[in-house]
């Protein structure tokens, strides 16, 4: 038995049919060549032997009494791989038609009686226009709630489940079987008693450092904060989803950063910043002030492999305002090194987690009831928006990986919208490749697929703008 931080819990007590708080990803796979018979069981037999290598697979969530406090992670005993792993409906489908299945999936909530994942394997896939697949094309969705893991924490879930060879390695076994919690009412309300003592006595130690970070934050001018204008993104979001994809090759953005001076992050934001003032001119108008882009940064310390969030956000300018494509990198350059400033400062006291008591109660009932409010009519519209969208960059396997015997092709991500934030695009880097996944209300984002065509069409720029390190490279 093991209770949730505040962070993690935070994902549950926000989450509504409107906001569903899981992330995923969605991977084509070319089957090993000659592979006959059920991608989906052959994904069954291979999980049932590393379930024990990831605790999330059999944990489910107990509540304490009266929701005094934060869930807690038990045992769930068997899990019904049946219910776990799926497959999708449908034929033989085209990869679009994949992407399109896996935004319905992705609109749907996890059941929380059951371990917060689900996998949906689509069996035959038609490979797209010049596409080179020797097997059988299949596709793997899964999704997983935010309450369990964070971006790098599912990198490391992927190191579990994954394997660098056509043949799965060979694991040890668990030690000992799981059986259901037996779980007594005692024992949880101690937990949360427990656990917000030990979160009063941390957040009082910490105290003086905060406060001191905190100035010195403010005195250097470091915080990068500012509010963001007004665009289409910043809505009320329904229950619908859209999704959309983009990759582009790795060594030739690693060749723009050298170009400039600046990381692969920056690049990927000013190829996002492009896009968007492509997409906004033609659909609505590119705003005179900076877009704003939400960006989670990782709270993780090296090494550590923990399955949870550790992690907060930040804002970043995206220099969308300047039509020269110089001058909108070196805006965003000077917004990065601003908030690596501030993070220098600030990383060792930023709190992932808070008192458990009566959290359900004050963080879960007063959020929903904002993010109600703030997602009915027209409140959306009136407030002011810190930021514009939400654009995250996860570094994921650098080689190939392989799921019960089939190379995964691509890596495009799933992540969350919410209200006022109507799209998200998340990056992984995998395989020598940058894919984008693009998740955005269906209805504030109709046309999402020319979002993903433009942050191709910003590659193309970028080569004709910075072309002599491309050259050098190739």
């Amino acid at each position: 038995m093991r209770s949730l931080s505040g962070l993690d819990a935070t994902f549950l007590y926000l989450e509504t049919p409107e906001t569903p708080m899981h992330v995923g990803s969605l991977h084509l796979c070319e089957l090993p060549k000659g592979f006959k018979g059920s991608f989906r069981a052959a994904v069954q037999a291979h999980l049932r032997k590393r379930m024990h290598l990831a605790p999330l697979f059999s944990q489910r969530l107990a509540f304490p009494p009266m929701n005094l406090g934060h869930p807690l992670w038990v045992d769930a005993g068997d899990v019904d791989l049946d219910f776990h792993v799926r497959r999708a409906k449908g034929g033989a489908l085209t990869v679009r038609q994949v992407e399109a299945a896996a935004a319905r999936l992705h609109a749907q909530l996890i059941d929380r009686a059951r371990p917060l994942w689900e996998f949906h394997v689509f069996e035959e896939v038609k490979p797209a226009a010049g596409m080179a697949v020797q097997g059988r094309l299949a596709a793997f969705y899964s999704k997983i709630h935010h309450a369990a893991l964070d971006g790098k924490g599912g990198t490391v879930l992927a190191n579990a489940i994954l394997d660098l060879d056509p043949v799965p390695r060979e694991v040890p076994p668990p030690r000992t079987p799981l059986r259901p919690a037996d779980l007594k009412v005692g024992q949880m309300v101690g937990a949360v008693f427990s656990n917000s003592m030990a979160q009063i006595a941390k957040l009082a130690r910490a105290l003086p450092a905060t406060a001191s970070s905190l100035c010195a934050a403010a005195t250097r001018g470091g915080s990068p904060l500012q509010l963001a204008p007004r665009t289409v993104f910043n809505v009320g979001i329904g229950t619908g989803r859209s999704f959309a994809t983009a990759s582009l090759p790795m060594a030739d953005c690693r060749a723009l950063a050298r170009s400039v001076g600046g990381s692969l992050n920056d690049v990927v934001l000013w190829l996002c910043s492009t896009a968007l003032r492509s997409y906004l001119h033609k659909h609505a108008s590119v705003p005179r002030r900076s877009l704003v882009a939400a960006m989670p940064v990782s709270l993780r310390d090296d090494g550590n492999t923990d399955l949870n969030n550790q992690a907060s956000i930040t804002a970043v300018q995206l220099g969308s305002q300047f039509a020269d494509p110089l001058r909108r990198m070196s805006a965003i350059m000077d917004s990065t090194g601003k908030v690596k400033q501030a993070l220098g400062q600030l990383k060792s006291v930023l709190p992932t987690d808070y008192p458990s008591l009566l959290a359900p109660w004050l963080v879960g009932g007063a959020g929903r009831m904002l993010l109600k409010t703030y997602g009915r009519g027209s409140i959306a519209q009136r407030l002011p928006a810190v930021a514009n969208l939400a654009i995250s960059n996860v570094p994921g396997p650098p080689v190939p990986m392989y799921l019960a015997g089939a190379r995964l092709l691509t890596f495009h991500p799933l992540s969350i919208v919410l209200h006022g934030l109507a799209l998200n695009i998340t990056v992984q880097s995998y395989a020598g490749r940058i894919d984008f996944g693009l998740v955005a209300d269906s209805k504030a984002v109709p046309r999402l697929g020319e979002l993903a065509k433009a942050l191709e069409t910003a590659f193309e720029e970028a080569q004709r703008a910075f072309p002599e390190p491309l050259r050098k490279a190739a």
